[in-house]
Protein backbone atom coordinates (compact mmCIF):
# COMPACT_ATOMS: atom_id res chain seq x y z
CA UNK A 1 0.00 0.00 0.00
CA UNK A 2 1.41 3.26 -1.19
CA UNK A 3 1.88 5.86 1.75
CA UNK A 4 1.66 8.57 -0.94
CA UNK A 5 -0.25 8.82 -4.34
CA UNK A 6 1.10 11.18 -6.51
CA UNK A 7 -0.90 10.10 -9.55
CA UNK A 8 -3.97 10.66 -7.47
CA UNK A 9 -2.42 13.97 -6.16
CA UNK A 10 -1.91 14.98 -9.51
CA UNK A 11 -4.93 14.10 -11.14
CA UNK A 12 -6.65 15.85 -8.29
CA UNK A 13 -5.05 18.37 -8.52
CA UNK A 14 -7.41 21.28 -10.48
CA UNK A 15 -10.60 19.82 -8.83
CA UNK A 16 -8.99 20.85 -5.39
CA UNK A 17 -7.87 24.12 -6.92
CA UNK A 18 -11.59 24.90 -8.20
CA UNK A 19 -12.35 25.86 -4.32
CA UNK A 20 -9.15 27.91 -4.24
CA UNK A 21 -11.73 31.20 -4.90
CA UNK A 22 -13.66 30.57 -1.70
CA UNK A 23 -10.72 29.96 0.92
CA UNK A 24 -9.08 33.26 -0.94
CA UNK A 25 -12.21 35.04 -1.05
CA UNK A 26 -13.42 34.02 2.53
CA UNK A 27 -9.74 34.92 3.90
CA UNK A 28 -9.59 38.38 1.75
CA UNK A 29 -13.10 39.87 2.15
CA UNK A 30 -13.23 38.88 6.00
CA UNK A 31 -10.20 40.25 6.80
CA UNK A 32 -11.29 43.80 5.40
CA UNK A 33 -14.32 43.98 7.15
CA UNK A 34 -12.43 42.69 10.01
CA UNK A 35 -10.09 45.76 10.00
CA UNK A 36 -12.88 48.37 9.20
CA UNK A 37 -14.85 46.83 12.74
CA UNK A 38 -11.05 46.43 14.58
CA UNK A 39 -10.06 49.93 14.10
CA UNK A 40 -13.71 51.29 14.68
CA UNK A 41 -13.50 48.98 18.22
CA UNK A 42 -9.68 49.89 18.83
CA UNK A 43 -11.43 54.13 18.69
CA UNK A 44 -14.26 53.41 20.43
CA UNK A 45 -12.11 51.34 23.25
CA UNK A 46 -10.37 54.79 23.91
CA UNK A 47 -14.01 56.54 24.53
CA UNK A 48 -14.36 58.80 27.37
CA UNK A 49 -18.06 57.07 27.91
CA UNK A 50 -17.13 54.26 29.97
CA UNK A 51 -20.43 52.17 28.49
CA UNK A 52 -18.39 51.66 24.83
CA UNK A 53 -15.26 50.93 26.74
CA UNK A 54 -17.12 47.83 28.56
CA UNK A 55 -19.16 46.91 25.65
CA UNK A 56 -15.43 46.73 23.59
CA UNK A 57 -13.91 44.97 26.01
CA UNK A 58 -16.76 42.26 26.70
CA UNK A 59 -17.10 42.03 22.48
CA UNK A 60 -12.92 41.27 22.05
CA UNK A 61 -13.35 38.67 25.22
CA UNK A 62 -16.04 36.44 23.96
CA UNK A 63 -14.84 36.19 20.12
CA UNK A 64 -11.50 35.63 21.18
CA UNK A 65 -12.39 33.08 24.09
CA UNK A 66 -14.83 31.09 21.98
CA UNK A 67 -13.26 28.92 19.08
CA UNK A 68 -13.85 29.45 15.48
CA UNK A 69 -15.67 26.45 14.63
CA UNK A 70 -17.87 26.87 17.45
CA UNK A 71 -18.87 30.87 15.96
CA UNK A 72 -19.16 28.57 12.86
CA UNK A 73 -21.71 26.13 13.96
CA UNK A 74 -23.70 28.33 15.95
CA UNK A 75 -24.18 30.96 12.84
CA UNK A 76 -25.29 27.19 10.67
CA UNK A 77 -27.06 25.38 12.62
CA UNK A 78 -27.95 27.77 15.57
CA UNK A 79 -29.93 29.93 13.63
CA UNK A 80 -32.61 27.90 11.99
CA UNK A 81 -33.79 27.88 15.74
CA UNK A 82 -34.66 31.18 15.01
CA UNK A 83 -36.07 30.08 11.55
CA UNK A 84 -33.27 32.42 9.55
CA UNK A 85 -30.91 30.00 7.36
CA UNK A 86 -28.11 31.89 6.34
CA UNK A 87 -26.09 30.43 3.05
CA UNK A 88 -22.75 28.55 4.25
CA UNK A 89 -20.79 31.07 2.47
CA UNK A 90 -22.12 34.12 3.98
CA UNK A 91 -21.87 32.23 7.70
CA UNK A 92 -18.13 31.42 7.04
CA UNK A 93 -17.71 35.93 6.08
CA UNK A 94 -19.71 36.61 9.18
CA UNK A 95 -18.22 34.31 11.11
CA UNK A 96 -14.50 35.23 10.42
CA UNK A 97 -15.03 38.81 10.31
CA UNK A 98 -16.62 38.91 13.69
CA UNK A 99 -13.41 37.41 15.11
CA UNK A 100 -10.93 38.85 12.84
CA UNK A 101 -12.34 42.32 14.34
CA UNK A 102 -11.27 41.21 17.88
CA UNK A 103 -7.83 40.33 17.54
CA UNK A 104 -7.27 43.29 14.86
CA UNK A 105 -8.79 46.14 17.49
CA UNK A 106 -6.43 44.72 20.18
CA UNK A 107 -3.69 44.89 17.56
CA UNK A 108 -5.15 48.55 16.60
CA UNK A 109 -5.06 49.42 20.19
CA UNK A 110 -1.12 48.22 21.34
CA UNK A 111 -0.17 50.33 18.04
CA UNK A 112 -2.10 53.45 18.90
CA UNK A 113 -0.76 53.06 21.82
CA UNK A 114 2.41 53.16 20.78
CA UNK A 115 2.34 55.97 18.95
CA UNK A 116 4.67 58.97 21.07
CA UNK A 117 2.32 60.98 23.25
CA UNK A 118 4.27 64.04 21.75
CA UNK A 119 2.35 63.53 18.07
CA UNK A 120 -0.59 63.32 20.15
CA UNK A 121 0.16 66.91 22.33
CA UNK A 122 1.59 68.38 18.61
CA UNK A 123 -1.94 67.66 16.60
CA UNK A 124 -3.57 69.18 19.61
CA UNK A 125 -1.29 72.10 20.01
CA UNK A 126 -2.35 72.80 16.32
CA UNK A 127 -5.97 73.11 17.25
CA UNK A 128 -7.15 69.78 15.38
CA UNK A 129 -10.45 68.14 16.87
CA UNK A 130 -10.11 64.66 18.19
CA UNK A 131 -11.33 63.29 15.22
CA UNK A 132 -8.78 64.85 12.56
CA UNK A 133 -6.34 63.61 15.10
CA UNK A 134 -7.15 60.36 15.64
CA UNK A 135 -7.63 60.06 11.73
CA UNK A 136 -4.82 62.28 10.14
CA UNK A 137 -2.10 62.01 12.79
CA UNK A 138 -2.44 58.99 14.72
CA UNK A 139 -4.25 56.00 12.80
CA UNK A 140 -1.27 56.56 9.83
CA UNK A 141 1.54 56.07 12.00
CA UNK A 142 -0.28 53.10 13.88
CA UNK A 143 -1.22 51.26 10.79
CA UNK A 144 2.48 51.64 10.45
CA UNK A 145 3.60 49.56 13.19
CA UNK A 146 0.38 47.29 12.95
CA UNK A 147 1.82 45.85 10.06
CA UNK A 148 3.84 42.95 11.10
CA UNK A 149 1.00 41.72 13.41
CA UNK A 150 -1.83 42.13 11.11
CA UNK A 151 -0.24 39.78 8.73
CA UNK A 152 0.53 37.17 11.13
CA UNK A 153 -3.62 37.39 11.79
CA UNK A 154 -3.77 36.87 7.49
CA UNK A 155 -1.99 33.96 7.51
CA UNK A 156 -3.94 32.48 10.66
CA UNK A 157 -7.30 33.55 8.70
CA UNK A 158 -6.17 31.53 5.27
CA UNK A 159 -5.25 28.70 7.33
CA UNK A 160 -8.24 28.85 9.64
CA UNK A 161 -10.62 29.15 6.57
CA UNK A 162 -10.16 25.52 6.36
CA UNK A 163 -12.85 25.58 9.08
CA UNK A 164 -15.39 26.81 6.73
CA UNK A 165 -15.65 23.16 4.99
CA UNK A 166 -17.14 21.87 8.35
CA UNK A 167 -20.38 23.70 7.02
CA UNK A 168 -19.98 22.70 4.00
CA UNK A 169 -18.35 25.87 2.13
CA UNK A 170 -16.32 23.78 -0.99
CA UNK A 171 -13.14 25.40 -0.69
CA UNK A 172 -9.65 22.76 -1.31
CA UNK A 173 -10.38 21.28 2.09
CA UNK A 174 -13.25 20.62 1.11
CA UNK A 175 -12.22 19.18 -2.19
CA UNK A 176 -9.13 17.09 -0.89
CA UNK A 177 -11.73 15.57 1.78
CA UNK A 178 -14.26 14.48 -1.41
CA UNK A 179 -11.32 13.02 -2.92
CA UNK A 180 -10.02 11.53 -0.32
CA UNK A 181 -13.84 9.80 0.51
CA UNK A 182 -13.76 8.57 -3.05
CA UNK A 183 -9.99 7.52 -2.84
CA UNK A 184 -9.99 5.74 -0.01
CA UNK A 185 -6.64 7.94 0.44
CA UNK A 186 -6.65 10.80 2.93
CA UNK A 187 -3.01 11.03 3.16
CA UNK A 188 -2.42 11.84 0.19
CA UNK A 189 -4.75 14.61 -0.45
CA UNK A 190 -4.24 16.28 2.81
CA UNK A 191 -0.56 16.46 2.46
CA UNK A 192 -1.33 17.57 -0.92
CA UNK A 193 -3.96 20.22 0.60
CA UNK A 194 -1.08 21.20 3.29
CA UNK A 195 1.29 21.93 0.33
CA UNK A 196 -1.23 24.16 -1.15
CA UNK A 197 -1.95 26.20 2.17
CA UNK A 198 1.81 26.69 2.57
CA UNK A 199 2.14 28.13 -1.00
CA UNK A 200 -0.23 30.64 -0.28
CA UNK A 201 1.32 31.80 3.44
CA UNK A 202 4.54 31.58 1.89
CA UNK A 203 3.83 33.90 -0.68
CA UNK A 204 1.77 36.26 1.41
CA UNK A 205 4.49 36.08 4.34
CA UNK A 206 6.98 37.87 0.74
CA UNK A 207 4.13 40.49 0.33
CA UNK A 208 4.78 41.42 3.88
CA UNK A 209 8.26 41.26 4.15
CA UNK A 210 8.13 43.57 0.76
CA UNK A 211 5.57 46.15 2.32
CA UNK A 212 7.63 46.00 5.49
CA UNK A 213 10.59 47.01 3.57
CA UNK A 214 8.85 49.98 1.45
CA UNK A 215 7.69 51.38 4.43
CA UNK A 216 10.89 50.90 6.22
CA UNK A 217 9.62 49.00 9.46
CA UNK A 218 11.88 47.12 11.56
CA UNK A 219 12.06 43.08 11.01
CA UNK A 220 12.00 42.29 14.85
Amino acid sequence: MKFIDFQLMKDSLWFVLSGLPYTIGISALSFLTGISLGVLLAILGRSRHGFFRRIVKVYVSIMRGVPMIVVLFMLYFGMPYFNLQLPALLCAYIGFSLVSSAYISEIFRSSINAVALGQWEAAKALGLPQKRVIKKVILPQAIRIAIPPLGNVVIDMIKSSSLAAMITVPDIFQNAKIVGGREWDYMSMYILVAFIYWSLCYLFENFQAYLEHKLQLPND
